[in-house]
Order: structure tokens, then sequence, then C-alpha cells
């Protein structure tokens, strides 16, 4: 992934019940959506890989972002838009236009007019033509320059909205050049789990600031660092802001950095507090790096605070609320003891490596071809006919992660079922632990020519 383009991120923002779910979820089933819907991995999804007019993007849904509810729901909001503003490269804000401009409105506006990035004005729920120019009239006044009625419930206007902005994305540019720099790892986790500490402890030194503050740093901290000849780079999605800057809404960790983050990285470490047990925030951030094709390890921090007593509780718990990635090693840790911490190095050189894996086609279609006598894909129904689905040939298209091409004669009639069953059988037989797999079902016909 390195010296590649790098993704644009564009957020959904708004306050909540405006649609903006509801417009994400529109975005995502469209066909043009490229992340394949993977079992046990749709609900909560907050970030989607599509391609719009030629160009990939990912589309951010602030509303699942779990904002901390103790600072409040308009300071939460006011966060997300703050996030927004630092990280995305563009912004869908999305407004109600049965319920009018109301004063949050007004208060995000002035959060987001401070940006240059590219911005549309999303009018939702604009469901009558008739209606369209009196509803948007209103907020014209917020001064932004694209404003667009749509309807995310039956999706008028709604792709005409992200076509408008996607164009008003500068062009790609390349990514900083990382060939030479190693293995990127991101730490990743909700705040105060531990991911400072753990850096520290790793790298042996205090090459980061830690607070018990929840959510205190902000700016991505990118650490070089040499181990037996492995070259890796550890991102600290947690990182600093000066002690004079920390203030209420901002001491937050950012999604979206996250995300940026994670889209940058081949490995996550997803940093889960042991002794708090895991959250559905920890699950969010689980799911994200899944999205983003990163090979990953779970770190059950602060292992020191569990009892011996809960301890197998504890790991059942994770592995049960983790179980759409149960191929993840676990690793218990304490970055207050430096329990296991050493073991953190060779297990992340081991999952880049999984992850890096190619299987030689001859290889892979000996594999497949045993699979298939083993387990029959069965009939595909096309219409009112059925007829016998046959798996032609398979290929390895790419790595980071693993991704694989299987030829079929009828590609859609493949069941969600029998690709799973494919995706364990791939992680069995080559040994693809820790890393996504990605398999893509292509229509072949049984007369063409196969790969030698």
């Amino acid at each position: 992934m390195t010296g590649q383009a790098r993704i644009p991120i564009v957020a959904i923002v708004g306050r909540p019940n405006v649609g903006k779910s509801t417009l994400f979820n529109r975005y995502a089933g469209h066909r043009r959506a490229l992340v394949a819907n993977t079992p046990g991995l749709t609900r909560d999804r907050i970030v989607e890989a599509l391609e719009i007019e030629g160009r990939r993007i990912l589309l951010v849904d602030t509303a699942g972002l779990d904002p901390d509810a103790r600072e409040g729901l308009p300071a939460a909001v006011q966060a997300q838009a703050e996030s927004a503003v630092a990280e995305a490269d563009a912004i869908l804000f999305v407004v109600d236009g049965k319920a009018g401009l109301l004063p949050a409105d007004e208060a995000i506006a002035r959060t987001l007019r401070r940006t240059e990035k590219p911005l549309t004005l999303v009018v939702n729920k604009i469901d009558r033509p008739d209606l369209h120019s009196d509803r948007l009239l209103d907020f014209y006044g917020l001064g932004f320059e694209r404003v667009s009625g749509v309807s995310a419930e039956h999706g008028a206007g709604a792709f005409d909205a992200l076509e408008a902005l996607v164009e008003a994305l500068p062009p790609a540019a390349q990514a900083d050049e990382e060939a030479g720099e190693g293995t990127r790892v991101a730490l990743a986790g909700r705040p105060n789990v531990g991911k400072s500490s753990l850096l520290n402890r790793m790298l042996g030194e205090e090459r980061v600031v830690v607070s018990d503050l929840p959510g205190t740093t902000r700016d991505a901290v990118d650490i070089a660092f040499e181990h037996e000849g492995q070259r890796l780079v550890l991102v600290d999605t947690a990182g600093l802001r000066r002690p004079g800057r920390r203030s209420g809404t901002g001491e937050r960790v950012g999604a979206l950095m996250a995300v940026r983050a994670l889209e940058r990285a081949e490995v996550a470490l997803l940093v889960i507090d042991a002794d708090e047990g895991l959250t559905d925030q920890d699950a969010h951030v689980a799911r994200m790096s899944r999205d983003m094709g990163c090979a990953s390890l779970i770190l059950a921090n602060k292992w020191d605070l569990v009892p011996r007593e809960r301890r197998s509780q504890v790991l059942e718990q994770i592995e049960h609320g983790l179980r759409f990635m149960s191929d993840a090693p676990i690793l218990p840790v304490s970055a207050k003891t430096g329990k296991a911490v050493a073991k953190l190095v060779p297990a992340v050189i081991e999952v880049a490596r999984v992850a890096g894996h190619r299987v030689a086609t001859a290889e892979l279609n000996r594999w497949l071809a045993d699979v298939v006598a083993r387990h029959d894909p069965g009939m595909a129904q096309r219409g009112p006919r059925r007829r016998r689905q046959k798996l032609l040939y398979a290929t390895q298209i790419g790595v980071h992660p693993p991704s694989f091409a299987i030829f079929c004669t009828d590609a859609d009639g493949v069941q969600p079922a029998y690709r799973r069953f494919l995706e364990n059988r791939l992680r069995e037989s080559f040994g693809f632990a820790g890393t996504p797999i990605r398999l893509h079902m292509r229509n072949r016909r049984e007369s063409d020519p196969q790969p030698s």
C-alpha cells in the first residue's frame, strides 16, 4: 500500500436525526460499493469504500462514532464537526429539510465554514419536487456554495450530491514515499485504554506523553524504529495536544483520525481495556480495521488489574464480541508492568508476513479442486432456471490484505455461506491468521482457457 495515492475521506456530518445513517446506507448499498457485504460486519459499520466517478473514497458516517454522552449531545456533535474539519478531505453536511433551519445547524455551520475543503450542504427529506425550492431557501443563508436537496430514504438526488463533491476534490496525489520505512503499525482503540503507554513500553522510552484524562490526544504520531533488522513505523492514533490547549469538546480521540491511520497501516494493534472488558466502541474500532484491510492483533491491556479468577471470562467475552474476526490473535499485555510487551514486535512481524503471503497459482488451484470435491457449491438460481454451479479456477490478485479471484459459471449465484466456507478453508490451508481475506467471484465460461 506504500507509494499509492491516498484514498480521500468523505465525512457525513450533522446533528442527530437528520438522516446521516440513512444517507450512508443509501451510498453503501449501491452497486458502486467495492467493499464486500461481509456477514457479521454490516451492523454499525461506519466506514465504506466506494468508487464514485472512477475515484475511490472512504465514506465515514459520524453518526456511528459514539460521542461521549457525559459532555452532552451538543458538545459531541460539535466535536464531530471539528474532527471532520481537521481530518476529512471533503464533508457532506446534512440538515433536515422538513424540520427547517435550527440553531444547532447554524452552530455546526460556523465550524464548517472555517475549512477550505470541499463541502456540500445536503438538505435531506426533500421528498416532493414541488417543495424543493421552498425548502432549500432558508439553508442558502448558511453560506455554502454547493447546496443539494435529496431524499436519503428514496435516493432522489443523493448520488448527484456525492458525485459533485467528489468532483470538487483536488486531483489524486501520490502518497509520501514510504516503501523504505518498513511495516506501518497503527495503535487503535477507544480513549484511555493505554495506547500511548503501550507505545512507550514497546519503545523502551517516554516518546509520547501519557495522561489519565480520556481522549486528551488527537494528532497522529509516527515513530520509526528497528527490531532485529526489521523496520517498523508505529502510529499512535491518540497523538498529543499541548497541555495549554486541552479543553472540553476537543479532548477525545478523533475517529476520523483512526480511519486515516488505519487506511495507511498494514497492521492494527487493537487495544482493549481488559479490566473494563470489551465495549461496543471496541467493536467499532475492530470493524474499521477489518474494513481497511489491516492485519490485526487484539491486545487485552491492563491485564495486571484483572483478577485471576476473571481472566478466562474476560478472554471469552472478547472472543465472543469479536467473533467476526475470530482469526485475530488475542494477547494479554500490561503496559504498566511490561507483561508480554516483548512479544508484540515479533507478533506484528508475523501477522504482517502472513498478510503479505502469496500462494502460487498451481498450489491454489489444487486447493480449489480439493475443496470443491469435498463440498460442492450446489445449484445457482438464475431467474426461473437452476444450474449446477462450477468453480473453475482461482488466482491471487493482491496482498495486504490477501485477495483472490475465483472464476465460476455464475458469480452472483455463489451463496454467502459458501463464500464464508471458502474463506475459512483458505485460512486453514495457508495460515492466513490475523488478516482479512478478500474474495472476488468472477464469471467465466467453461470453454474459456484457464491459466497454466
